[in-house]
């Protein structure tokens, strides 16, 4: 009996996702609630936000028509978003992502507080 190799897609291989053209074009549309277009043709659909240890994210997508998948880099706070953040904090308000708008509250992730949707951690608890 031999062994059959099991098929993989060029999203599984060991190379991880691939990486998107004009980055900075997608995250204004992903900010905004918008649908990503995929280089393939289609749109990408999000599957999961990958926290970095620097602060910043990686959000992991797939083509809804080739299945490829790809990682859109989002970058960590700048120093405006989180005084923005902490000033909320001090007034007694629920902060909310500084990028996405007062829609989406930011959650507790240990002792820290980020976005759950761009995984962007923007101040301490």
């Amino acid at each position: 009996m031999s062994k059959q190799r099991p098929r993989t897609t060029p999203a599984e291989t060991s190379e991880g996702p691939l990486p998107l053209p004009d980055p900075k074009k997608l995250l204004k549309l992903y900010y905004g609630g918008f649908q990503l277009p995929s280089p393939q043709g289609g749109f990408l659909e999000q599957l999961r936000v990958r926290p970095e240890d620097d602060g910043s994210a990686a959000v992991l997508l797939e083509c809804n028509t080739s299945s490829l998948r790809y990682a859109l880099p989002v970058p960590k706070a700048t120093r405006t978003e989180r005084s923005k953040v902490k000033a909320m904090q001090e007034e007694g308000a629920d902060p909310h992502c500084p990028r996405h708008g007062p829609g989406l509250r930011l959650v507790r992730t240990g002792r820290e507080l980020a976005c759950p949707l761009c995984g962007v951690v923007y101040g301490k608890v």
